[in-house]
C-alpha cells in the first residue's frame, strides 16, 4: 500500500517524519502526504477524513502551512457523530483562530451542539467556544452558555463557567448578564465548579463595577465562610496535595477576596479573622503552603487593614527569607519593597535577615536586596548599615561592585550629619572600590572636602594614608592627588591634627614622591595625570625647596604623545622659569564654592541652551536659559493651515512654536518661500559668525601681563583677551569667502521706522528699533532693547521669542545676561525676521522674558500685535 495514501494511519506518517534525517527529508515527506491528503479533500471522501484532519494537526504542529484543511473542520463538526465532532472541534481549535473569516459558518454548529441532547458533545463545543471565541460569537452565543451555567452536570458547569470568562473578556457589556449565575456557582460543593466559579467572579469584578459591589454585598460571608470550611475540612485525598486540602481552590479564594477588600472597609473586616487563620495554620514546610501563604500575604497587603495583620503578613515574609528556595526568598524580597511603604517599622525588624541576602551567592537575590535595603535606611540606622555593606564591599564579588558602591554612596550622601563622617566613609568607598565610583560621586567628595576648612589635615593626611595602600583605585588617586596639590603644606606641617588621628611624618619629598607616582602609574588616564601636573604646579609654591625636582618631573612631559599632557607641561614649565614673582597667586588654594550653586549643577538646574539662535554657542550670556519643567507650550494656542516654513535651527528646537494663522487669507504656493537653511547650518558647523563669552573679572591674562619678564608672553595674553571680547573681535569669515556675518553693523536703508516700544511694565521696557535689508523687502531686522526701571539688578536675564508658521525667526545672542538697575545701562539683541507672505499677513509676536532678581525668579509674557503696517 502506497505510505501516502489516504487510508496511511497516522502513527505511520509520524514514524516516517521521524525517520528523516534532515530537515529537507522532512519537508519532502510533508509535501508527499499534503498531497495525498489534498486528493481526497478535493473528491469530497468522507472515508477518511478524520484520519487526514489528524494528520494535518500533527503537521500543523511542525509548523507547515495547513490552511488548505480548514473547511474540513466544519465539515467533521456538522457530522453526527461523536468521534467526528471531537476530531473536528479539535482542528478547528488548532488550525483556526478567532480571526479567520471561516470562522462565521461554524457559529450555528456550535448553538446547536449547545442545545444537544448529549452532554459530551455540548462539552465540546464549550471548549472550542471558550479557545476561539470572537465578540461576534460571544454576542450570538451567550445566551445558550449562561443557560448551561444552571446544567445538571457539574463538568458542563464547569466548562461553561471558563467559556463565560471568555465571553466577557470579548465583550464586557455583556457581564451583567452572568452576575447572578456565577454568584450561584459559588454555593456550588464540586471543587471544579466552585475553583471555575470564583474565576469567572475575580474576573466580572475587573471588568464591571456593578459585579464587584453586588459580590461584596451579597457573597463575601459566603467566601469567608466556605474558606474556612477549606481550611478546617480534614484530610480528603480527591484533593489532597501535599497534605494541603486544595490549595489551587484556597489561593483562587484569597485572590478574589483581595478583590473584594481592596478599597472598602466593611468586607476587609468581614474576611480579617479567615486571613489570620490561614496565616496562622497554614503549614510553610511544602510548596503548596508556601503558595496559599504568599497569596494571603498579598491580600492582607492589598485590603484595609489597622495594622495588626500587616504585621503577621510581614513576619512571615521574613520566614520565607530564611527559606533556602531562592524563588521564595526572591518574591519575599519582592513583596517587602511594596510593605515598606505601607509598615516599614515592621519591615525594619527583619534588617539582619536582608542584609545576610544581600551576601547571597544568587545574583538575583543580592541586587533585590540590596534595593530592599536601600529602601530601609534612615537616619537611625544608617551608620551601621553603612559599616556592614562597606565591610562587605570588600569581598563582594567584581560584577556586583558597582551596584553596591552606587547605593553606599548615596546613602553616604543623603544621610550624612556630619561632615568628618561622610569623608572617613566616602575614603573607605574609594579604597576599596575607586574604580566603581561615579564622577559626580568623587567631584561631590572634593567640594565637601574644600568647604571643611577645619578638616583639610585630617583629610589629606587621611588620603595619604589610603593612596600608599590602594594605588590601583583611579578614583581615590584622582582625590588624593588633587588634595595633596592643595593642602600638600598641611600634610608635611600636621596642621589640624585631631585626637582620633595616629601621628604620622611626611617629608616634602614623601608628597611630591605620591604625585610623581600618579604621573608615573601606567594605568593613570589623561585625567588623572593632568591633575597630578597641576598638583605639582601647586606644590612647587607650596615647597620651594622642591622645585627644581617638580620642575624637573614636569620637564619630563614635554614630549607626551598626549597633546593636552604636553601643552601642560610646555606652559607649567614656562611659569616655573619666567614667572616666578606671580607664580603664588597662581596657585592660590581654589575659592570655597557656593553649596547651592553646586546643588545646583548636580540637579541639573542652571540655565542649558535652548536659544533657537542657529549660531549661538551655549555658553553666551543669553544663549542660556534654565530648562523648562514642562514642554514648551503653544503659546497663542491657535490653530493654522499655512505650510510651515523652513527653520533656521535644522529642526533641532520645536518648529511651530505657535501654529497660528492671523489671516483669513491663504497664502498662494510658493509665494515668498524664505530661504533655506542650508546655508545656517554650514554655518553652525563651522561655528562663523559667534562670539566668545565677555570674561568678567580679573583673569589669567591680565595677570601675566603684569609681569615684564616675557614681553612674548605679554602680548599673546593681551591677543588672547582682546579676542575674548565681541566688541573687539575680528570678523571670522575667510573661510567662505566672506560669507560669514560678522560683527552687527547698522545697515543702510532707504526708508525709516518708527521705533516700537514693544513692552513696558513698572520694572521693565522693551524698544524695538526696525530695519530691512536691501533687495529683500520680506526680511526685517529688529534691535531690542531692554531697560530696566526698577532699583534692583536682573540676573539670568533671558529673552525668547515665537512667531507663527508664516514667518521665520532668528535670534541672535544678547548683549549680556545681567541688566543693571534704574536704566544704568542696557541690554540688546537682534532678531531677523523673514515673514513668507509679506505684503498679505502683518507681523505679530509671541515674547517672554525670564530674569532674576532678590533670588526670585520672574516670568513675563506678552503677544504683540502693533507692528508698523509696512513691514
Amino acid at each position: 500500500m502506497n505510505p501516502f495514501s489516504s487510508g496511511t494511519r497516522l502513527r505511520d506518517m509520524i514514524r516516517a517524519i521521524r525517520a528523516c534525517k534532515t530537515a529537507a527529508e522532512e519537508r519532502a515527506v510533508v509535501r508527499k502526504e499534503c498531497a495525498a491528503i489534498r486528493a481526497p479533500i478535493n473528491e469530497d471522501d468522507q472515508d477518511y477524513r478524520h484520519r487526514n484532519l489528524a494528520k494535518l494537526m500533527f503537521i500543523q504542529i511542525l509548523g507547515y502551512p495547513t490552511h488548505f484543511g480548514q473547511m474540513e473542520c466544519l465539515k467533521l463538526i456538522a457530522s453526527a457523530g461523536f468521534p467526528e465532532k471531537r476530531i473536528g472541534y479539535l482542528g478547528l481549535m488548532l488550525l483556526l483562530d478567532e480571526r479567520q473569516e471561516v470562522l462565521m459558518l461554524v457559529t450555528n454548529s456550535l448553538k446547536q451542539d449547545l442545545n444537544h441532547s448529549n452532554q459530551y458533545i455540548v462539552g465540546l463545543a464549550l471548549c472550542a467556544l471558550g479557545n476561539i471565541c470572537s465578540a461576534e460569537m460571544a454576542r450570538d452565543l451567550s445566551p445558550e452558555v449562561e443557560r448551561l451555567l444552571q446544567f445538571r452536570d457539574p463538568n458542563i458547569r464547569k466548562k461553561a463557567a471558563l467559556c463565560s470568562i471568555r465571553i466577557i473578556k470579548k465583550v464586557p457589556d455583556l457581564a451583567e448578564n452572568f452576575i447572578n449565575c456565577a454568584a450561584s456557582l459559588l454555593k456550588e460543593k464540586h471543587h471544579g465548579v466552585l475553583i471555575t466559579g470564583v474565576q469567572l467572579c475575580a474576573d466580572l469584578c475587573k471588568v464591571s463595577s456593578e459585579a464587584l459591589e453586588y459580590f461584596r454585598k451579597k457573597c463575601t460571608e459566603g467566601l469567608v465562610r466556605t474558606l474556612r470550611d477549606i481550611v478546617n475540612s480534614p484530610y480528603s485525598p480527591e484533593y489532597d496535595t501535599s497534605g494541603i486540602t486544595d490549595p489551587y481552590l484556597h489561593i483562587r479564594l484569597l485572590k478574589l477576596l483581595r478583590i473584594l477588600g481592596q478599597g472598602d472597609a466593611d468586607a476587609s473586616d468581614r474576611m480579617t479573622d479567615i486571613l489570620a487563620q490561614v496565616a496562622t495554620k497554614t503549614e510553610s514546610n511544602k510548596n503548596a503552603g508556601n503558595a496559599i501563604l504568599y497569596e494571603c500575604v498579598e491580600t492582607i497587603m492589598s485590603i484595609e487593614d489597622d495594622g495588626g495583620l500587616r504585621v503577621l503578613a510581614i513576619n512571615i515574609l521574613g520566614k520565607f527569607l530564611s527559606n533556602r528556595d531562592n524563588n521564595i526568598r526572591y518574591v519575599a524580597l519582592n513583596m517587602l519593597m511594596r510593605a515598606t511603604t505601607l509598615d516599614a517599622q515592621a519591615v525594619q525588624r527583619h534588617r539582619a535577615t536582608i542584609l545576610d541576602c544581600v551576601k547571597d551567592s544568587d545574583a538575583s537575590i543580592r541586587k533585590r536586596a540590596l534595593e530592599l535595603l536601600y529602601l530601609l535606611v534612615n537616619e537611625n540606622n544608617v551608620k551601621p548599615l553603612i559599616k556592614e555593606l562597606i565591610e562587605y564591599l570588600e569581598v563582594s564579588d567584581q560584577e556586583f561592585k558597582g551596584d553596591l558602591t552606587a547605593k553606599i554612596c548615596s546613602l553616604v550622601e543623603k544621610f550624612s550629619s556630619e561632615k568628618i563622617w561622610y569623608i572617613d566613609q566616602m575614603l573607605k568607598v574609594l579604597s576599596e572600590a575607586g574604580n566603581f565610583v561615579k564622577d559626580e560621586v568623587w567631584h561631590a567628595l572634593i567640594f565637601v572636602i574644600s568647604n571643611a576648612s577645619d578638616l583639610h589635615g585630617y583629610t589629606v593626611r587621611a588620603l595619604y594614608r589610603a593612596f600608599l595602600t590602594s594605588t590601583e583605585q583611579e578614583t581615590l588617586v584622582r582625590v588624593a592627588v588633587w588634595c595633596i596639590g592643595e593642602y600638600g603644606d598641611m600634610l608635611v606641617n600636621n596642621v589640624g591634627m585631631l585626637d582620633i588621628e595616629d601621628p604620622i611624618t611626611v617629608t616634602e619629598c614623601d608628597a611630591v614622591d605620591a604625585v610623581e607616582v600618579a604621573i608615573k602609574r601606567h594605568t593613570s588616564d589623561l585625567t588623572t595625570k593632568a591633575m597630578a601636573l597641576i598638583a605639582l604646579l601647586k606644590l612647587s609654591s607650596r615647597f620651594p625647596s622642591s622645585s627644581e625636582r617638580i620642575k624637573g618631573i614636569i620637564v619630563q612631559n614635554k614630549g607626551n604623545l598626549v597633546l593636552e599632557l604636553q601643552q601642560r607641561s610646555i606652559e607649567f614649565n614656562r611659569i616655573l622659569q619666567k614667572h616666578q614673582k606671580i607664580r603664588s597667586a597662581l596657585v592660590e588654594r581654589m575659592p570655597v564654592l557656593d553649596e547651592a550653586t553646586f546643588s545646583g549643577r548636580r540637579a541639573g538646574s542652571l540655565p542649558t541652551a535652548i536659544s533657537t539662535s542657529s549660531g549661538a554657542p551655549s555658553n553666551l550670556p543669553n544663549g542660556i536659559a534654565k530648562p523648562a519643567t514642562a514642554p514648551i507650550p503653544d503659546l497663542l494656542d491657535l490653530s493654522s493651515d499655512d505650510v510651515p516654513a523652513p527653520s533656521s535651527s535644522g529642526g533641532d528646537f520645536p518648529q511651530d512654536l505657535l501654529g497660528v494663522d492671523l489671516s483669513p487669507t491663504l497664502a498662494p504656493s510658493g509665494a515668498g518661500k524664505p530661504p533655506k537653511a542650508s546655508t545656517d547650518v554650514l554655518l553652525d558647523l563651522l561655528s562663523i559668525g559667534t562670539y566668545l563669552p565677555v570674561q568678567t573679572g580679573s583673569s589669567a591674562a591680565d595677570i601675566l601681563s603684569s609681569s615684564q619678564d616675557d614681553k612674548a608672553l605679554a602680548s599673546l595674553s593681551s591677543l588672547s583677551a582682546n579676542a575674548t571680547s565681541p566688541v573687539n573681535a575680528a570678523p571670522m569669515m575667510d573661510l567662505l569667502d566672506g560669507h560669514g556675518p560678522g560683527p552687527q553693523k547698522p545697515k543702510e536703508n532707504g526708508q525709516a521706522y518708527q521705533s516700537l516700544v514693544a513692552y513696558e511694565s513698572s520694572s521693565l521696557r522693551v524698544m524695538f528699533n526696525f530695519s530691512k535689508q536691501p533687495g529683500s523687502p520680506q526680511t526685517t531686522l529688529i534691535q531690542a532693547t531692554f531697560t530696566n526701571l526698577s532699583s534692583n539688578v536682573y540676573n539670568d536675564f533671558l529673552f525668547q521669542a515665537a512667531v507663527p508658521k508664516f514667518l521665520q525667526l532668528h535670534l541672535d545672542p544678547a548683549s549680556s545676561n545681567t541688566l543693571p538697575a534704574s536704566g544704568d545701562g542696557s541690554i540688546t539683541q537682534n532678531l531677523k525676521v523673514t515673514n513668507s507672505q509679506h505684503g498679505k499677513k502683518l507681523l505679530v509676536m509671541r515674547v517672554r522674558i525670564a530674569y532674576k532678581t532678590n533670588n526670585k525668579d520672574v516670568l513675563e509674557e506678552r503677544q504683540i500685535n502693533n507692528f508698523p503696517q509696512n513691514l
